[in-house]
This record gives C-alpha cells, sequence and structure tokens, in this order.
C-alpha cells in the first residue's frame, strides 16, 4: 500500500510565544473522507492553516503526496492540489459569482474554466442563479456553496474544509455535508474536514482524530468515535 496523500509528523506551531500546535501527527489517504474535532481554541483551524503555509510549521514537517511542502508559500501549495475552504468563508464580497469562481481557478491557470464551470452549477444550482451576484449579497448558506466551488474550480486532489457548518441553519447544513459525501464518493475527492458538529462531521468520516490544547489525543474509525461515551459527553450532549 502507498503512503498516505497527507502526512503530518510532529508539527508545531505558535503565534509569537504560544504553541497552538504540539506535536501533531495525523495522516489522510487517498479517497478518504477524514474529519478532526475539539472544542473551540483546541487548535483546529490552526492546524488547516498550517498545512496550507500560513503560519509556516516551527517544527515537523507536513507531507503531500510523498513530497515536503512544509516551507512551501500557499500559492505553490495549491498548485501542488491542495485547496482550501476556509473558517469564515471568504470569498471575495464584491466580486460576482463568477469572477469568485475565476479565482479558484487562477491556481491552475484557469485551463478547463468551461468545463469546471458547469461542474460546480450541478453541484450548486443556486450559484448558477447568482452567476451576476456580487459574494456579499449572498446568503450564508450560499457564501459557503461559494466558499467550496471556488476551492473546487482549482480541480484539487486534497480538499480542506474548515468549519462548513458554521452559523447555518440545519437544511443547509445537511445540503453541504450531502454534497461533501456525494463528491468523495463520485468523484473520489480526498477530503480534511475540520468541523465544530461532531455528530455530522463523525457520521460522515472514514476515520477521525480529537484535538485537545494542541494534541492530537485520540483517533479511529467516524462511527466507532461517535460511539464512545467519552466523545459523546464531550461534543454531543451540548458540551464543548
Amino acid at each position: 500500500m502507498s503512503g498516505p496523500l497527507l502526512s503530518i509528523e510532529g508539527v508545531e506551531a505558535a503565534y509569537g510565544d504560544i504553541l497552538a500546535l504540539r506535536g501533531v501527527d495525523l495522516a489522510v489517504h487517498a479517497g478518504e473522507i477524514v474529519t478532526l474535532i475539539g472544542a473551540n481554541g483546541a487548535g483546529k483551524s490552526t492546524l488547516m492553516m498550517t498545512i496550507f503555509g500560513s503560519p509556516r510549521a516551527r517544527a515537523g514537517r507536513i507531507l503531500f503526496d510523498g513530497r515536503d511542502i512544509t516551507a512551501m508559500v500557499p500559492h505553490d501549495i495549491a498548485r501542488a492540489g491542495i485547496a482550501q475552504s476556509p473558517e469564515g468563508r471568504r470569498i471575495f464580497a464584491r466580486m460576482s459569482v463568477y469572477e469568485n469562481l475565476q479565482m479558484g481557478a487562477a491556481v491552475n491557470g484557469g485551463v478547463h474554466f468551461n468545463e469546471d464551470l458547469e461542474r460546480v452549477f450541478a453541484i450548486f444550482p443556486r450559484l448558477k442563479e447568482r452567476i451576476r451576484q456580487s459574494g456579499g449579497t449572498l446568503s450564508g448558506g450560499e457564501q459557503q456553496m461559494l466558499a467550496i466551488a471556488r476551492a473546487l474550480m482549482s480541480r484539487p486532489r486534497l480538499l480542506l474544509l474548515d468549519e462548513p457548518s458554521l452559523g447555518l441553519a440545519p437544511l443547509v447544513v445537511k445540503l453541504i455535508f450531502d454534497t461533501i459525501r456525494d463528491l468523495n464518493k463520485r468523484e473520489g475527492l480526498t477530503v480534511f474536514l475540520v468541523e465544530q458538529n461532531a455528530f455530522h462531521a463523525l457520521k460522515l468520516a472514514d476515520r477521525a482524530y480529537v484535538l485537545v490544547n494542541g494534541s492530537v489525543t485520540m483517533s479511529g474509525g467516524g462511527r466507532e468515535l461517535l460511539a464512545r461515551p467519552e466523545i459523546r459527553a464531550a461534543y454531543l450532549e451540548g458540551g464543548h
């Protein structure tokens, strides 16, 4: 069996003197959905941003398809085949839906732009209806669709999703999670997901990791962790 598509080995990251990640080890294999759960402030988003080169890991290394990307800049990491839909969506609010998607396609020079545009409109028909609207006028759910669609425009081999359900109505959350599952099953897209909604995330994931105070404390199959009483007590019964 070949090695993981993404391998994180002993990674530390800090903001000034504050250590946010403490020797994190985890792996994501091609074709998997892997989720990372944990309380607010556990370091989940920091790990996502560190994979993408900002902040830089100050110890350990990050390998993508066997290649060391630890010291690479975000643009080169994107070109290598990783796309990110960041926490808080961070779409270009003044640009139209179409222009946002152009920005996503720019990573690989927009070579298959029209084809990829049709693909994301098939996944998110609502975006086609809003094609000329500026991103800032979309609903929260539509902005999340746009953030994911923009990431898909670069044809990534690995999609990083940071808190895709944050602040969304339950029906929209279901739509987003169903879409992630479809992309994985139908297109074989590898997904690494950070999510506060532990129930949805663990149901969706092939495997999962739990992050506490910057360290991985537990890992296993998604449904296996979902069944564990300590996970249920910490993340599924009102506690965070």
